[in-house]
């Protein structure tokens, strides 16, 4: 395939279509990075817990997201993304996906760097947070938040949206006491409930995101070339009675256009006389 033509292929998908192809491109290259190279890079994109390593790079509080643990940690996040999202994009945007991913993303950076500089039983750990759950978790509860009576296929069975929401809660929460993957665990948290406020909120008519659009907007503006703006000029033009004539056939022509197409409405297309119907067709064809 060419590069145009890989460049169209990726155009064409949704935007959770696009972030998965990106966490797979990731993957894969820090992957081969480290097993090639015996080096790696992905360090500096992780979350780590200390608040003074955070300060020193800020980017991984977005970054973290794009880098998984495994083959394991990838293809769940990435199959759960795309189920979720298909639903959420049926309902909503792109740009709202985006804030309900991404936010999803922070909030749950957040409590996990609240987390492990809080609990005693935390301080002491040395970790750092990578994977997409937070965002996924976000973009899954905020679908069975918003239509919490909406059925879904599991398996060989419907269930409603509102008990797969709180199965995948309780399994975070329940595996916190034994000790796995608490950091990650925190952050599902912390995505579910950003997830859920924005929901319960939208349907309130208040979108919890706007903030985060404007600030989007603006970093994006940063990026843009500015276009060069030809110099204004003045044209004058004679109005001629040429161009008069030609503006007066303009305006009967439309009125007549408008005249047979209220009789339409009125009376059907049927009501139309040949002559009528000859001049609707051809106006139809110079258009």
């Amino acid at each position: 395939m060419t590069n145009g033509g890989l460049q169209y292929q990726f155009a064409r998908l949704s935007i959770a279509e696009k972030l998965i192809v990106v966490n797979i491109l990731i993957f894969i290259l820090d992957g081969l990075s480290t097993a090639l190279l015996g080096y790696s890079v992905s360090h500096w994109f992780h979350l780590p817990k200390d608040f003074l390593e955070f300060v020193g790079q800020p980017w991984s509080l977005v970054t973290y997201s794009f880098f998984h643990a495994g083959l394991g940690h990838i293809f769940w996040n990435m199959l759960m993304l795309y189920f979720a999202s298909r639903i959420f994009l049926n309902l909503f945007d792109a740009q709202r996906f985006i804030n309900v991913y991404f936010l999803g993303v922070i909030v749950g950076g957040l409590v996990f760097l609240l987390s492990y500089n809080v609990f005693p039983t935390l301080l002491n750990t040395n970790t750092a947070l990578i994977g997409a759950s937070a965002g996924v978790t976000a973009v899954l509860i905020f679908v069975c938040a918003y239509i919490p009576n909406q059925e879904v296929r599991v398996i060989f069975f419907n269930i409603k949206l509102w008990y797969v929401g709180v199965f995948f809660v309780l399994v975070d929460l329940i595996q916190i006491p034994y000790g796995g993957n608490i950091g990650g665990r925190l952050a599902h948290l912390g995505g579910a409930f950003l997830g859920y406020m924005y929901a319960r909120q939208l349907l309130n008519g208040n979108d919890i995101g706007a903030g985060f659009t404007k600030l989007r907007n603006s970093i994006g503006q940063l990026f843009k070339p500015k276009e060069k703006k030809a110099p204004l000029k003045t044209v004058y033009r004679k109005n001629t009675a040429a161009d008069r004539q030609a503006d007066y056939d303009r305006q009967a022509r439309q009125r007549r256009i408008d005249t047979i197409l209220d009789k339409i409405s009125k009376s059907g297309y049927e009501s139309l006389s040949k002559e009528e119907k000859d001049f609707l067709f051809k106006a139809g064809k110079e258009d």
